[in-house]
């Protein structure tokens, strides 16, 4: 018994020094860990920005993001800050795809960007009607469709998969998969990555295209109170390369 416990002292004791000695990643580096003691947008700020401005931030905020400069926010006084009311900067339509953690992208906390997500990034009535609401009742200032390489629902569309209510979103894509067939010299699979990412980028379009045919959104845009614009996302570098018409 008395060995029991000399032998369970020790481990314990060699457990204290391993973590006094271990330090955390987080630690390491924590000369260049910061909090940002940033404030959620008013309604005031929020009207106060430019379509372009935004933009430049998310653009800025993405290369934070791809140098690893990233920011330990202040959270739990945004959720407090932010729980009777929002006026985000931008929205966001995303992919599904849980690799494009959209806030993160663009180095942006709670309360800066509506975020509407399905697979493939398409747009359907439900989308529009939510990008109509984040813009006109809400006041942002800019639309981004961010596309990503290696997407599944753009891989399934390539190959013509047949498959429940998913159907419903493919068939979303198969203009983008053609007008790719229609343009593109080279294999024409899904296993050609140079094929995948000409239908990510066209499928890309296609959503800013429906976007515009809402009669709201585009009246805004052609009166200068909102950008609509379209991203790729980069799995391999986490760099957004915007497309702006």
């Amino acid at each position: 018994m008395k060995k029991e416990i000399t032998i369970g002292v020790l481990l314990l004791i060699s457990f204290v020094l391993f973590s006094c000695n271990s330090r955390s990643p987080l630690s390491r580096n924590n000369d260049n860990i910061h909090i940002l003691e940033s404030k959620v947008l008013t309604a005031e700020e929020q009207a106060r920005l430019t379509p372009q401005a935004v933009l430049d931030t998310l653009i800025k905020g993405n290369q934070e993001f791809m140098d690893d400069n990233l920011t330990v926010r202040n959270n739990t006084a945004r959720v407090r800050a932010s729980a009777v009311g929002q006026y985000p900067m931008a929205v966001i339509l995303s992919c599904l795809d849980s690799r494009v953690p959209v806030e993160d992208v663009f180095h942006r906390g709670i309360g800066d960007l509506f975020v509407a997500r399905v697979a493939g990034n398409v747009v359907d009535a439900d989308i529009l009607g939510s990008l109509e609401y984040a813009c006109k009742v809400s006041g942002s200032k800019l639309i981004v469709v961010l596309g990503h390489e290696h997407c599944g629902a753009v891989k399934y569309a390539i190959d013509d998969v047949k498959m429940g209510s998913i159907t419903s979103i493919l068939d979303k894509i198969q203009p983008a998969v053609t007008k790719a067939r229609n343009d593109f010299n080279g294999e024409k699979t899904s296993k050609n990555p140079d094929f995948m990412e000409a239908v990510c980028e066209n499928n890309v379009y296609v959503g800013l295209e429906r976007i515009r045919r809402s009669e709201i959104l585009k009246e805004m845009e052609d009166n200068g109170e909102i950008i609509i614009v379209g991203g790729v996302y980069s799995m391999q570098t986490g760099k957004v390369d915007f497309i702006q018409e």
